[in-house]
């Protein structure tokens, strides 16, 4: 049963992706108490730039005083566990994606507790998800084994069993074709550069590619370029289900019971 103090919570839900930050604030049930805030990644950009930007947009949402919330959950590129950053492919590059890799960003980020950081900043508990892992939590049902894929800068992912999420996989770092990841085959560059028509055709083969390895009950297709996949292709898709792109802000306060006990602190 849910306790009062938990029916207030009010959560900081940040959406970190490889172009632009977006933060607002929701309520115990995940709606909307506050705009949405975006501001475009400062490239070169590093732990302590996010949580500037963090700073800056929460002064934004209060109009220039810190507006009171009792939690964060923050989504971000890459492979996260508890916590800490594993790996994230974009803010180790110079000007951003598919940009050359700095040394000294890269060590920056690379085992970079981001839930010790932003707690010590901001001195609420902190959940630190990958940002695919977060969306999911806005729309999957709980029941049976799904899948949650994200369209944008590249391809996120996160994979449920009954509502609670398995430990995360890199699929987008995976091998599809022509010694190419899946990034590099449905990614934004891809999709600026052939158009939405071939790149839609391109998102089918890698959904194709998944089945065998997945064979979920439910998929959900999601992030800002899901909109963009043609009629055509989505024709050749009725199983899959098309979620609008707030989910990845939406499911900021849902995240915190979809996670294992051990990670949650509030």
């Amino acid at each position: 049963m849910e306790s009062d103090a938990q029916a207030q919570l009010v959560t900081l839900s940040v959406d970190c992706g490889g172009g632009g930050i977006k933060s607002t604030l929701l309520d115990a049930g995940g709606f909307q108490i506050s705009g949405v805030v975006r501001t475009p990644v400062p490239y070169p950009f590093s732990p302590e730039d996010m949580l500037q930007v963090i700073t800056a947009q929460l002064d934004e949402i209060g109009g220039g005083t810190r507006p009171d919330f009792d939690r964060i959950t923050l989504g971000m590129p890459g492979m996260i566990r508890r916590g800490v950053v594993v790996y994230t492919p974009h803010y180790i590059r110079r000007s951003g994606p598919h940009t050359r890799i700095l040394p000294d960003l890269e060590r920056a980020w690379t085992g970079q507790d981001m839930q010790a950081a932003v707690e010590a900043r901001f001195d609420v508990p902190a959940l630190i998800l990958n940002d695919a892992e977060v969306a999911a939590a806005g729309i999957v049902s709980g029941r049976g084994i799904e899948l949650v894929l994200t369209l944008g800068t590249g391809l996120g992912s996160a994979f449920l069993d009954n509502g609670q999420l398995a430990p995360h996989l890199e699929i987008s770092h995976a091998p599809m074709r022509w010694g190419l990841v899946y990034d590099d085959v449905v990614g934004e560059h891809e999709r600026i550069r052939l158009g939405d028509s071939a790149w839609s055709r391109r998102v089918l083969k890698a959904v194709e590619s998944l089945w065998p390895v997945f064979r979920w009950d439910t998929l959900y297709i999601g992030g800002g370029n899901a909109a963009r996949i043609s009629d055509s292709v989505r024709a050749r898709m009725p199983g899959a289900n098309f979620v609008p792109n707030m989910a990845g802000m939406q499911g900021g306060v849902r995240a915190w019971s979809m996670v294992a006990r051990e990670e949650r602190t509030l």
